[in-house]
């Protein structure tokens, strides 16, 4: 599987790590409350089809990347810079975990 940096170029999956589900949100770190903080480490959605990641160029520019790619086929979709506003959650996305 190929990835295109937006730095770099096409390179092999192996100079990147993944982060996670982009849609994920952090709970606000001075929260204290436990079931919020056990959501967010160990609930995930299986997605079978598009997937919102986050990737790391590890082995290249450092970037952090959004990627959107098929969960079934690997085919990617769209790459972007995970800081870019344009591929942020969209409206009514569901989230994960006991308060969703």
């Amino acid at each position: 599987m190929l990835i295109n940096c937006p730095y770099c170029g096409p390179r092999d999956l192996s100079e990147f790590s993944y982060q996670g589900d982009g849609y994920r949100t952090r709970p606000d770190p001075a929260s204290t409350d436990q079931a919020e903080w056990n959501a967010y480490v160990y609930d995930r959605v299986n997605v079978a089809g598009d997937h919102n990641e986050i990737w790391q160029h590890a082995g290249g520019c450092r970037a952090h990347l959004r990627v959107t790619r098929n969960t079934l086929t690997h085919k990617i979709t769209s790459v972007g810079f995970a800081r870019d506003e344009r591929h942020k959650k969209p409206h009514g996305h569901r989230r994960t975990g006991a308060h969703s």
